[in-house]
């Protein structure tokens, strides 16, 4: 049975699916090219099993595929257990997916032998991969679900259990090789994250303002009518008078921002206007999904 999406247009559930799956295995796929070509040449262990693998692959020469497969399997399996079964048939392709690929592509010429380079690049790779894989509303595993059970067990929040876990294999690295190395691990994992979040958010960045002004209804009609942007008004109560003011709260564009600032001025001077960046905004006039 079809159902609406956001745009008001009817939606295949089975397309979505397919979709969704589809972005899994590219992102998995992308990831361990990643992982062979720039992260395990250059010996960067940059967090996460696969940075496991590539600290056991140089120490006592085990493939990492298959270190990989031997870690992700039983993680799942706990996380099923001790979790419940939230994680679906997606994570399990994931799972799997990744490491089966890191053995396929094993034999493929390091794309370079400079560790920063392999540090930017594979921290790139793996951070769109793993962007893509968290479009599809999965996972790929691995130490992910070991700081779910941490953070289950401990009351340890979530951020603090993943920093903590890459944070031995990073320190690890460092031991295992050198600090240089354990440096663009760091490098890797930093990378990896911020491309993350480029896949996940885009680079449209907008600007919420909330203005405090006397003259609201005059700055709520400029918004309206020329910027053409939708205007909240919220209530207000003032922390030193105790008068009520109310509150009127606008997203722009980036472009838009600064004739949002010429037009409050020019109504009201003594306007106090606060700005916050809005790294993803839904709705009419703006993205949609």
């Amino acid at each position: 049975m079809k159902h609406r999406n956001r745009n008001g247009y009817r939606a295949n559930p089975v397309m979505q699916r397919v979709k969704e799956y589809t972005y899994v295995i590219l992102g998995s796929a992308i990831v361990a090219l990643a992982f062979n070509l720039f992260l395990l040449p250059n010996r960067v262990a940059s967090g996460g099993v696969s940075g496991i693998s590539t600290i056991l692959d140089a120490t006592l020469g085990w493939e990492p595929g298959i270190v990989q497969l031997c870690f992700n399997i039983p993680l799942f399996l706990a996380g099923v257990i001790l979790l419940g079964k939230q994680f679906g048939l997606k994570t399990l392709v994931g799972t799997i997916t990744l490491p089966l690929i890191v053995l396929w592509t094993a034999g493929l010429e390091p794309a370079t032998k400079d560790p920063l380079l392999g540090s930017l690049f594979g921290g790139i790779g793996v951070g769109l991969g793993l962007g893509l894989v968290f479009r599809g509303r999965a996972s790929t595993g691995g130490t992910d679900l070991a700081a779910q059970i941490i953070h289950k067990y401990t009351g340890l929040s979530l951020g603090t259990c993943v920093a903590a876990i890459d944070g031995l294999i990073v320190i690890s690295a460092a031991i295992v090789f050198d600090l240089e190395l354990g440096m663009y691990a760091l490098i890797g994992l930093f990378v990896t994250s911020k491309t993350i979040d480029f896949v996940q958010v885009g680079l449209g960045y907008s600007k919420m303002a909330i203005v405090i002004t006397q003259k609201e209804e005059e700055v709520k009609q400029a918004i309206l009518t020329k910027i053409d942007r939708g205007v909240t008004k919220l209530s207000a109560t003032g922390g030193y008078t105790e008068d009520e003011r109310p509150v009127l709260m606008c997203v722009v564009d980036q472009t838009e921002f600064t004739k949002l600032k010429q037009v409050v001025r020019s109504i009201d001077a003594s306007a106090f206007v606060v700005v916050m960046n809005a790294s993803e905004v839904l709705g009419e006039g703006f993205k949609r999904e």
